[in-house]
């Protein structure tokens, strides 16, 4: 009979016993540290992004349908060589975009609308209330207009994203793992935006169009959530970056 086998009534444990338990507490608490650790840094190659749940705020300003609904917001006070506005992506509820048909009549008019805003970066989407969007009978605080300035034709390489869960809503991360919720959002609608990661700087976002400027949704649904190369034109319409390219055209990268 092994006289250091401890049955755990008995008045005293064996002599060996103590020095193993020990050794196994030591080095759960090792472990624990150390999945802390790779935790934290995860987070912080994630990123700080915000999803302001359960908190609706009046927004107004210029509702644009193209190529995705988006609003242009007045900044206050003295922009200098900044636009006058602020652009948001709008998005509706759940894992949807705005209906652009039923918003086609307030094109280009100044309106107000309920939301919630979720933010990462110098990016900003607000979650609207579908119905609360309203025409404000006043004067525009800025033209309506907004130009577009061509950019050249550019080889891009990243991941193509569905901007609201990227933006704040479930920090993904990267890659793989947010693939299946990334399809259905932007197969509900949600714009997808090639995420390009720069080494010295900060991340890139440009909305996927048509090489005619229509949504290409559907037509990414195979890619999304994969390193893919895209040429294409890419202009900027106010704080916007647009890429111009069939998706047929996009490749995979290994």
């Amino acid at each position: 009979m092994n006289d250091e086998f401890y049955i755990g009534w008995e008045a005293r444990a064996a002599p060996g016993f103590g020095k193993v338990a020990r050794r196994i507490v030591i080095g759960l608490l090792l472990l624990a540290l150390l999945v802390s650790i790779v935790l934290a840094i995860s987070q912080q190659l994630i990123g700080v992004s915000v999803f302001e749940w359960g908190t609706l705020k009046k927004i107004s300003g210029i509702l644009k349908i193209q190529p995705y609904p988006h609003l242009l917001v007045p900044r206050p006070g003295t922009t200098g060589a900044q636009p006058g506005f602020s652009t948001y992506y709008l998005v509706a509820p759940f894992k949807f975009g705005l209906d652009r048909e039923k918003l086609s009549a307030l094109d280009g008019k100044y309106v107000s609308l309920q939301g919630t805003l979720i933010y990462r970066g110098n990016q900003t989407m607000v979650e609207a209330l579908p119905d609360s969007i309203k025409v404000v009978n006043e004067p525009s605080p800025f033209p309506t207009g907004t130009k577009t300035i061509a950019l050249g034709r550019q080889t891009l390489i990243g991941e193509i994203v569905d901007s609201k869960c990227f933006l704040g809503v479930m920090n993904p991360g990267q890659l793989i793992p947010h693939r299946a919720c990334a399809i259905r959002c932007i197969s509900g609608g949600v714009p997808p935006v090639l995420l390009v990661r720069q080494k010295n700087g900060p991340a890139i976002y440009l909305l996927l169009v048509s090489a005619d400027g229509k949504p290409v949704n559907q037509q990414v649904l195979d890619m999304v959530a994969e390193p893919v190369q895209i040429t294409g034109e890419v202009e900027r319409q106010g704080e916007l970056l647009i890429l111009r390219a069939d998706p047929s055209t996009y490749r995979r990268v290994k």
